[in-house]
């Protein structure tokens, strides 16, 4: 019987929790690791989310408030 392969390792995301200055919060939030530098690795995150936040933000109609924290998921 031929069984589904699964595939371990790098799953190609880093997860992060975002804590907006409005006090909301969201979790999870996939970051490809691929585009993560070495060197200024939160301002490049933080950059990743905003944009990902702007395009939410033209697609729903709702903008969200500025990032003050952003903490590595722990899952």
């Amino acid at each position: 019987m031929v069984g589904k392969k699964t595939k371990t390792g790098d799953s190609g995301f880093l997860l992060f929790d975002v804590l907006y200055e409005d006090g909301t919060r969201t979790s999870n939030r996939k970051v490809p690791s691929a585009e993560i530098g070495y060197f200024d690795k939160d301002d490049t995150i933080k950059a990743i989310l905003e944009a990902q936040d702007r395009k939410i933000a033209e697609l729903s109609g709702r903008s969200r408030g500025r990032i003050k924290s952003i903490v590595k998921s722990a899952g």
